[in-house]
């Protein structure tokens, strides 16, 4: 047996690394994504090897990130049920998929994660393993009896830690979690589990509240090819140069703050709170663009589909036909979703100041109020609202004769 196992150098995986080795007693080779956690990464290789790993892998996947998992996701709309913009389960697809490559580079037959037997991450995990290497053996420590016996909380695990010589940074009185990457941050468990309490404000990384955010307005400009972010304030960007320029952008004015209760795939309720500055920015724009561009049918029908489209992500399908096939449909719809966008950016909101394309399907000589020089014969509309009240009429008809 060989294994890769997805290692981020928290107290979870630094655990689990250690327990595979000495349980298995097989080769166990440690990877790290690099999704934009920013200074998190430091330092993992010699701690992985000095927990157990005979290999340890770090990619650098921050701009396959933003160019294939978040523009098309962006493009697509996708807020998970209204509110949730999709950060760590955008995330999770791409770190699997990368860590299926190691196995295979590495002829390893099997793959672990350290994700809980409660949440999304297992089923994301999974569905990808499932999706793109069928045969190789799973190993989720925290559905195991004979893990779960022996680590019932962290109390356990920081005794193993001291135990087995582990340097970890956590304490028993970290009062939650967080999870960064380029799109957002998430905070959950411990004094988050209760949705009446407000989180605290020393919490948030990347944006200052909205009541501390600058008290004069910021005007910002994006620039749209086909549904994708090109440039900001006309300077050209890849796709992680975008989310980065709009990180800063919307962390400084208090922008992108999320505290929900979602329902998450497994079946319970749970409490998130999210921060994701730069892609509230990016949706808020693209959506602007898109008013200004896309045919209404197009746009009504593929608005149709957000909620499955997001849900899809949000219980790990993203490499499923079905999402695949709207993805095929979102890229079409995208065609010609060009143009700029003007936003102010002020006190946590995001305020449309203008938008222009020159593929516009705003016509101000049909639309205008004044005069329009024989572009709309308003006459014509007596006709069509006719023809579409004929059922209105009809079953209005029918319902008389039963009085």
């Amino acid at each position: 047996m060989k294994i890769v196992v997805a290692y981020s150098g928290g107290l979870d995986t630094s655990v689990i690394l250690h327990w595979l080795k000495e349980t298995y007693r097989c080769e166990v080779i440690a990877y790290c994504a690099d999704i934009g956690q920013e200074d998190e990464l430091k330092g993992l290789d010699k701690k992985a090897k000095a927990t157990g790993a005979s290999k340890f892998y770090a990619l650098d996947l921050v701009e396959e990130f933003a160019r294939d998992f978040i523009f098309p996701m962006i493009q697509a709309g996708a807020i998970y049920e209204n509110q949730y913009y999709l950060g760590t389960s955008i995330a999770r697809p791409l770190i699997a998929k990368a860590q299926v490559d190691i196995a295979r580079k590495e002829k390893a037959d099997t793959v672990a994660h350290g994700a809980t037997g409660k949440g999304n991450d297992q089923c994301r995990f999974e569905l990808t393993y499932a999706a793109l290497a069928p045969s190789l053996n799973i190993i989720a420590p925290w559905r195991m009896a004979e893990y779960q016996s022996q680590f019932k909380g962290r109390t356990e695990m920081l005794a193993y830690c001291a135990e087995k010589g582990i340097n970890v940074e956590a304490t028993a009185k970290k009062p939650y979690s967080m999870d960064r990457n380029l799109l957002h941050i998430s905070y959950e468990s411990g004094i988050l589990e209760d949705p009446w309490l407000e989180p605290p404000k020393e919490i948030f990384k990347l944006s200052v509240s909205p009541e501390d955010a600058p008290n004069k307005p910021e005007y910002v400009e994006l620039d749209f090819e086909s549904g994708n972010c090109v440039a900001v304030n006309g300077k050209r960007l890849t796709p992680a140069g975008v989310m980065r320029a709009l990180n800063k952008l919307g962390g400084k004015h208090g922008i992108g703050r999320v505290d929900l209760v979602e329902n998450r795939f497994v079946g319970m309720k749970s409490r998130g709170v999210y921060e994701t500055p730069g892609g509230t920015i990016l949706h808020f724009a693209h959506r602007q663009m898109e008013t200004l561009t896309m045919d209404r049918e197009v746009m009504h029908l593929r608005d149709s589909l957000i909620p499955r489209y997001a849900e899809l992500v949000y219980y790990g399908f993203w490499f499923a036909p079905e999402r695949e096939a709207l993805q095929a449909f979102v890229t079409e719809s995208q065609r010609n979703v060009t143009g700029t966008v003007r936003l102010k950016l002020y006190k946590g909101n995001v305020i449309t100041a203008g938008r222009k394309s020159p593929v516009s399907l705003y016509n101000p000589y049909v639309a205008t109020m004044e005069a329009d020089k024989g572009a709309y014969n308003q006459s014509d509309a007596t006709g069509f609202i006719r023809l579409n009240a004929l059922r209105l009429r009809t079953r209005a008809a029918v319902l008389a004769k039963k009085k």
